[in-house]
């Protein structure tokens, strides 16, 4: 439902941290923020003692689209990693693909 996106910026998964249970549907990883790089913040998300910091999808965006920058990705925790600019078919799929099932 689009009507339910929400974006918010907080270094490192502060916000992740401070927000309620199962708030998140998916989460936008930019690789390249300024205080925190993006491999580093998914693993910190990963590692809280959350229950559902182990299952939020994660998708990494980011212009560097090489085999490497996929494979940090993969390794930092995030379940995807989309180049950009990105296709909308391929974000929508991936969206579906990740909250299908998931109660809203």
């Amino acid at each position: 439902d689009p009507r339910r996106v929400r974006c918010r910026r907080r270094r490192g998964g502060t916000k992740v941290q401070k927000s309620e249970l199962g708030y998140y549907d998916v989460i936008f990883m930019d690789i390249m923020m300024p205080k925190l790089n993006g491999w580093d913040a998914p693993r910190r998300i990963r590692s809280m003692k959350r229950s559902d910091a182990g299952n939020v999808p994660i998708i990494a965006m980011s212009a560097n689209a090489f085999d490497e920058d996929v494979r940090l990705s993969l390794d930092a925790g995030m379940d995807v990693h989309l180049s950009k600019p990105v296709e909308p078919q391929l974000l929508y799929e991936t969206l579906e693909k990740f909250t299908k099932g998931r109660p809203s």
